[in-house]
């Protein structure tokens, strides 16, 4: 049947019930595909009746079916069921035309070809490997797993949903509020309006959970980063997203002004003081700066400690924000760590930010220059043997992942292709196999709980966390969690401080 139609399909099927699905490759935006499909249908029905069989096993004979099962029970027994259904629904005002009604199954196709798409704007994003932003609004076909929850699906998709519990704070309410808005069922100049942002995007905290967890993989942080961009060029930003995207440039400051820079916080008001003039939650405390950063010291120390002709591998450590200005510790214990694996290790002074900051709040065109820093940068290390190793793991899927979204060409696949967290770095290169070491377990708590970062589990890196420190001798317990709730500046942020 398939073969004589021109096209082929997907096939799964349920043992129990007996149901064999088929999915053909079908473009229901072509008037001729559409009939293409009708007629495919009618030849399994036919099928079907020969052999005595049914066109419904654990799903019903509603919309999809409806206009074959005159064929498929016969001319009798069909008009049995209009009568009950007469008997108890005269007006046939509950599903009217389905089962025994005239239901056809080309009517109130969600794409059909009187469909149009319209942005009103252009992308300036890589949204080729989606078809194009337009194929990425519509992969999403309403299946409902992000409206999952922790007890029942488990996975990172969707938080802001399990918090709020609204159907326009899923995956799916929000790829349909687009696909209207472009399709024409609203102006498509509604999603520029605060009220669109407002209800639909802004609680979309780009923790990329969707990517992984929706069966379609529908990536609707990278969507809210594009619609956010468009966003600030019509109608411009907001101080404090203008704070966070350049929080690269003020953590220096921060530093460099160290520990005076961290006195503000400590005086009394001071948190009523950052919510009224930015938008900042008077219940959170900002991360301190430190005056040694990361780069200083090991510029202090002289450099690494494992030359580059006796290691057996080379790396740079990319100094984020955290570990350079205001965890050092973290960025310290990363380096002795590698060093302890005989691996030589540079931190470079002129690399740029990662882009993450200003990539999360939309401003792309600052988040691709970044990019072209970096890669420009970074990219004769690589040349010359050197891998990069990241600490934070939203960076190290920037490079890996994002770059590639705001850069093409084998320059950024190069550095995609050469970028590791530093878990997944010791993991993949099973660098613990050659090390000696003795793990602290404290008595009172003997095993370690995981929770990993969500951007790690949209790649599925996660789990390179919790190999490394079982090879190092913990007992590791990974949670199945959703988002922590902070999601970079978000919860930070005044209006989302409850949720």
């Amino acid at each position: 049947i398939l073969s004589s139609h021109d096209t082929f399909a997907s096939y799964y099927a349920h043992a129990g019930p007996g149901v064999l699905h088929i999915r053909p490759l079908i473009n229901t935006k072509s008037a001729a595909e559409v009939e293409t499909f009708e007629s495919i249908a009618e030849s399994v029905t036919d099928l079907v009746v020969k052999h005595g069989g049914s066109i419904s096993g654990e799903h019903g004979d509603g919309r999809a079916r409806t206009q074959w099962n005159r064929k498929l029970y016969g001319d009798e027994l069909f008009s049995a069921f209009r009568e009950l259904k007469t008997a108890f629904d005269p007006d046939w005002l509950l599903n009217p035309g389905n089962i025994c009604g005239d239901y056809d199954l080309t009517e109130n196709l969600r794409f059909d070809p009187q469909y149009e798409f319209d942005t009103g704007f252009e992308p300036v994003m890589n949204w080729e490997n989606d078809n194009g932003f337009a194929g990425m609004v519509e992969l999403c076909h309403g299946c409902g797993g992000c409206r999952g929850t922790q007890e029942v699906t488990g996975g990172v998709m969707c938080p802001t949903y399990r918090a709020a519990e609204e159907e326009i704070q899923t995956t799916r309410g929000r790829a349909n509020m687009l696909r209207r808005a472009f399709s024409g069922q609203l102006d498509n100049e509604t999603v520029f309006t605060d009220e669109f942002v407002e209800e639909v995007l802004d609680l979309c905290i780009g923790c990329k959970g969707c990517a992984k967890d929706c069966p379609s993989g529908v990536d609707m942080a990278k969507m809210k980063a594009e619609l956010t961009h468009e966003y600030h060029q019509r109608n411009g930003s907001s101080l404090r997203d203008r704070v966070f995207a350049n929080i690269t440039q003020l953590s220096k400051i921060g530093s460099a002004l160290a520990p005076v820079s961290n006195v503000a916080q400590q005086l009394p008001g001071s948190g009523i003081i950052q919510e009224k003039l930015l938008g900042i939650a008077r219940e959170r405390t900002l991360p301190k700066f430190h005056r040694q950063t990361l780069r200083k010291w090991f510029n202090k120390r002289g450099g690494t400690h494992v030359s580059a002709e006796s290691s057996s591998r080379k790396v740079i450590l990319f100094p984020d924000i955290y570990s350079n200005h205001n965890h050092p510790t973290a960025g310290k214990a990363a380096v002795r760590t590698l060093e302890a694996l005989s691996i030589h290790v540079e931190i470079p002074d002129e690399v740029a930010g990662s882009g993450r900051p200003p990539h999360s709040k939309g401003f792309l065109d600052k988040a691709r220059s970044a990019a072209k820093t970096n890669i420009e940068l970074l990219n004769p290390y690589i040349e010359r043997g050197y891998d990069i190793v990241v600490i934070e793991p939203s960076d190290a899927v920037m490079f890996q992942r994002d770059y590639l979204d705001l850069l093409s060409g084998p320059a950024v696949e190069r550095f995609a292709d050469n970028s590791y967290g530093i878990l997944e770095y010791i993991d993949t290169f099973n660098l613990l196999s050659t090390a000696s070491i003795t793990p602290t377990v404290d008595d009172e708590y003997p095993s370690l709980t995981y929770h990993g970062h969500c951007h790690q589990k949209s790649t599925k890196k996660d789990h390179h966390a919790v190999g490394v420190l079982r090879r190092a001798g913990y007992a590791v317990d990974p949670l199945d969690s959703t988002c922590c709730g902070m999601a970079g500046s978000f919860g930070y942020e005044s209006e989302h401080y409850s949720m």
